[in-house]
């Protein structure tokens, strides 16, 4: 099937656009559906239901990173501190700025 896209008016493009769009979410839909279909059986085969694996991959992705520990701090304001990592903050700029030694701002 071949559409000469050309020929089309202006309001037989837009029509064609929303038919597409509703194709590819019914299609979506049905690949959804048969890729946890897939999963259910693969699971199936190892004696699992798939919610229990998914529980798991769950319980992998919730896991936090810990915070880096604060390598720096403000004289100024002790409540700022700074890891050392990323990019330095203003009060760093400031204190190397007036000629304070990064030294003398570890913690």
């Amino acid at each position: 099937m071949t559409i000469d896209l050309e020929l089309m008016s202006r309001k037989e493009l837009r029509q064609l656009g929303k038919d597409v769009e509703k194709a590819i979410k019914n299609a979506e839909k049905r690949e959804r559906k048969d890729a946890l279909e897939a999963a259910e059986r693969a699971a199936a085969e190892y004696g699992f239901e798939l919610s229990e694996l998914s529980d798991d991959v769950v319980k992998r992705k919730s896991a936090k990173v810990p915070k880096t520990k604060a390598k720096y701090r403000n004289p100024d304001d002790p409540k700022q501190t700074w890891s050392g990592r990323g990019r330095k903050p203003q009060w760093i700029h400031d204190a190397l700025a007036k000629g304070t030694d990064i030294t003398d701002l570890e913690i």
